[in-house]
Formats: structure tokens, sequence, C-alpha cells
């Protein structure tokens, strides 16, 4: 099997010429916004109050997805899901997030994305936001090793937070300790409603952290990684950005760059982030060996009253925002640049999900995944090389809420098994009524933005989906083995 997927990979980019040295593994580098929505980057919507050069100058050199969706709607799921091609439903973690004691998500042995490609010979490197737990104990212990983490699952090097920029302990993790112990405290932050700018809680930081300095920190951290790397051996970086999640705090230097407030101006400050990663590679002449991807986690955390107030669509005209079952909870951004592989300044309306990392990461190195690996990964690689296909590369996508309600999409055709949104916008959670639909059914080519429930008109299209759902939790897997 591996010799056919490699033969197969020979045949989509290319054999070397006679007698020369088989073509160099590309690197991968991985760049991943926090709560960044659909319709932020102006290359998605025309409207956008945000400038986003350096993501629009990406998506007129790579492709562009307009219908990449991550596994859940709300972050630590969807970061297991990436890393491991795993739906993180299928884990302990049933609904919600972890926290900032949380311990390790990944199983000990799961393979991952960074596991996958360090066996192949790549340096790997995981800098920024975690969220996926740290340690084996019930709470976790900043005094100690922090292990399980990133170095347990493949990652040579971390450097980054161990949750959310919202949630304590507030310090920097380099792989297995914290850089500075968190022995001083922090109170609550002022909410949006309260003017400000966005939220943190409560609880212990390290005296030398102030929330705004965190993005630039990391990224002058995942700068110098990328530094270091030469021709002369392949690398990941998974770049985990902790921005625009709230607190929403752009650097002096971003105030007022957009139309739609510090949120804008964070998705400002991210955009010039993707800039600077952009410039290095192309510094060390390292971007044509590069596959590099940009996309978000979620959707924005973005209310009806912020559009109202910014004129502002942070999930352009999809239905609701992040945690929600609807598209504005989980269809992002995703744009893949691979200058010479990957053809330039098109769009592709295939069905993916974040979970096929894993396996088009396989693919481009020649492996294929084990049975037990990637139970929801499917090779995206052909199509990221301008390949026509035959069939979709996936049968379905499932989606996950933020209170874990799940739903399934095929073709055109979105099922979700509640009413409501189950997530952050109101309704969320909607009693159904005798005779009335028990869940939600939606044609996204007739009906884009989740307006026409067609529950009670399309029967055998619920059953269908209903069936295939249940299929899919039953077998433990929804990649064929």
């Amino acid at each position: 099997m591996k010799r056919a997927v490699a033969l197969l990979t020979v045949l989509l980019l290319g054999a070397p010429a006679a007698g020369a040295e088989p073509a160099r593994k590309p690197n991968l580098v991985l760049i991943l916004a926090d709560d960044l929505g659909y319709g932020d980057p102006r290359c998605y919507n025309a409207a956008s109050r945000v400038p986003t050069p350096n993501l629009d100058r990406l998506a007129a050199q790579g492709l562009r997805f307009t219908d990449a969706h991550t596994p859940c709607s709300v972050c630590t799921p969807t970061r297991y899901g990436l890393l491991t091609g795993r739906y993180c439903w299928r884990t302990r973690l049933k609904r919600g997030v972890l926290q900032g004691y949380s311990p390790a998500l990944i199983e000990p042995g799961r393979l991952t994305v960074a596991a996958l490609l360090k066996r192949h010979g790549y340096a790997t490197a995981c800098v920024g936001k975690w969220h996926l737990g740290l340690g084996d104990r019930e709470k976790t212990d900043y005094d100690k090793p922090l292990s399980p983490g990133p170095n347990a699952v493949g990652f040579d090097y971390f450097f980054g937070i161990p949750a959310s920029l919202d949630m304590p302990p507030y310090v920097f993790v380099e792989n297995e300790r914290v850089t500075e112990a968190p022995t001083a405290r922090v109170g609550d932050s002022a909410m949006r409603r309260h003017g400000g700018k966005g939220f943190w809680r409560a609880g212990a930081i390290a005296p030398g952290l102030r929330h705004q300095d965190v993005l630039p920190r990391i990224t002058d951290k995942a700068l110098a990684w990328l530094g270091k790397q030469s021709k002369d051996r392949p690398f990941f970086l998974y770049f985990a950005l902790t921005a625009p999640h709230t607190p929403w705090l752009p650097t002096p230097e971003y105030e007022g760059k957009s139309g739609a407030g510090p949120y804008g101006d964070f998705v400002a400050q991210v955009d010039a982030v993707v800039g600077r990663v952009l410039r290095a590679l192309d510094d060390a002449r390292l971007a044509d060996d590069t596959l590099v991807i940009f996309t978000s986690d979620n959707g924005a955390h973005w209310l009806p009253s912020d559009i109202e107030k910014w004129k502002h669509r942070a999930n352009d005209g999809l239905r609701g925002q992040k945690s929600d079952i609807w598209d504005g909870g989980h269809r992002v951004p995703f744009i893949a640049r691979w200058p010479g592989h990957v053809p330039a300044g098109k769009t592709s309306q295939e069905l993916i999900c974040l979970t096929d990392v894993l396996a088009t990461a396989a693919a481009f190195v020649g492996d294929s995944l084990p049975p037990h690996a990637g139970e929801d990964s499917f090779d995206v690689l052909p199509v990221l090389l301008g390949k026509k296909l035959e069939r979709p590369v996936r049968e379905a996508v499932v989606h996950q809420s933020g209170d874990g309600t799940l739903g399934i999409r095929q073709g055109p055709w979105k099922l979700a098994t509640a009413l409501g949104s189950h997530g952050f916008s109101d309704p969320r959670n909607v009693k159904p009524q005798p005779g009335g639909p028990q869940g939600q059914l939606y044609n996204l080519d007739d009906d884009p933005t989740e307006q026409h429930n067609l529950w009670l008109d399309q029967p055998a299209v619920v059953k269908r989906l209903t069936a295939l759902l249940e299929k899919y939790k039953a077998d433990g897997r929804s990649r064929p083995k």
C-alpha cells in the first residue's frame, strides 16, 4: 500500500529527471487563527471592513476553499481533530472546551500530524495556543514538568500558552516547563457590554506577562524557529495564533487600522503576522518548498449588535457565529499555497474538514494511514494540486456545536439533530412541538443562510442523513478502512 501511495505521489508531483535525486519533501507551515470568521479576509468578503493584504496575497498565490469546515464550532475539539484526524466527540470531551488546568486530551500513542511527519525526518514545532491539556493529573500542576503535552505527541519544540488567552493560568510554556511561575494574580476584565475589549477571567498570572504582548511574543518565537531551518531538512511548523480571540488587544501600531473596532484591528494584526511568516519564507528562499495553509479554528464570536455597530459581517452572510451548529460557527477560510504545485489564484468548492490535514500530510510524504489512526481524515492532496476528481473527496462531514449537538453535511444537504443554534446565538435550544420538526434540514444550494427548515418536507433525506450519522458513530470512523 505504501508503495502504491508513493507512486501516486510521484505521478501527482512529477517524477524527477533521470539520474536525479528524488524531489525534496515539502515543508508544511500551518497557521491556525483563533476565532477568525469566514467574512473577515477581504479575499472572502469584498465588503470586509478589515484590510487583509497578506491573506489576499496568499489567496492570489494559492487555492482558496469556499466550503471548508472545522470539526467543531469551538476550539479544543477542532484542535484535537486537526492534529489527530479524528472527531473529538469520540473522546472523553463530548462538549465544550478544556480549561487551563485540564489534563492532556490526546491519547498516548495516537498518531498526530507532527508524529507522522517526524517519522519522515521532519523537524517539528508548535508555537502559540495549545489548548489540548497538559500533564496526566486531574488538575495540571505548573510547578512540575508539563508532560504529556506537545512534546509527547510529536513536536520537537513547543513555545506558547496552555489554553485561550482568557483562561488562567496566564503563563508561557517552553517545552515542558513554564518560563515564569504564575505567582501573581489578575482580576476579571470588562466585558464588551461594559466597554471592554473582550474578556479574560480572573486567575493566576506570571508577573512578567501582559496579554497584549502574547501575539507579538509567539510571533517572534515562530520566526526564530523558522530562521533556524534550511533546505537540508524538511520541517513542520504548527503556528496556532492567539488572535483574534478575546481579549481584543491589538498593539498600538494596529489600533484604528480597520473599520470594525478593536476586533477588526486585531484581525489586521493577524494579517500582518501572516505577512511576517511569508516574508521569512521568502527571505530564506524556502517559499517554493513550502506548503502554507492558513485557516481558523471556528467562526468569529461576532454578535448581531456588533454587526449593527460596525457594519462588518465577520462571518459574511452565514447564519450564526462561534459555537453554533449553523455554518457561521464552523465554515472557515482555508487557503493553501505551494508554488509550482497548488494552482495560483483559484478557488475550490470541494467540501473539506480540518481533520483532513493528517491524511493529506501522509499523502505528500508518500505514506498511508493505518486503520487505527485518522479515522475521520481524508486526503485532499489531489484537490490541492488541481486534479479533476471523479467523485467528492468526502462522503460527508460531521458538524459539532459548542454544547455537543451533532449535525451532518452531504452534498447540498445539511442536517442538525436538534432545533436552535446550540451555541451562542439565539434561539439556542428550541423544544420540538408535537407534529413539528424534531431537528433542522437545509438545502444549502437553495438556502445558504439556513432560513428554511425542510425537515418535514424531505423525510427521506432526514432518514438517510440520520442513518449515515449513526453509522459513523457506531463504526468509530467515517474514513473507510
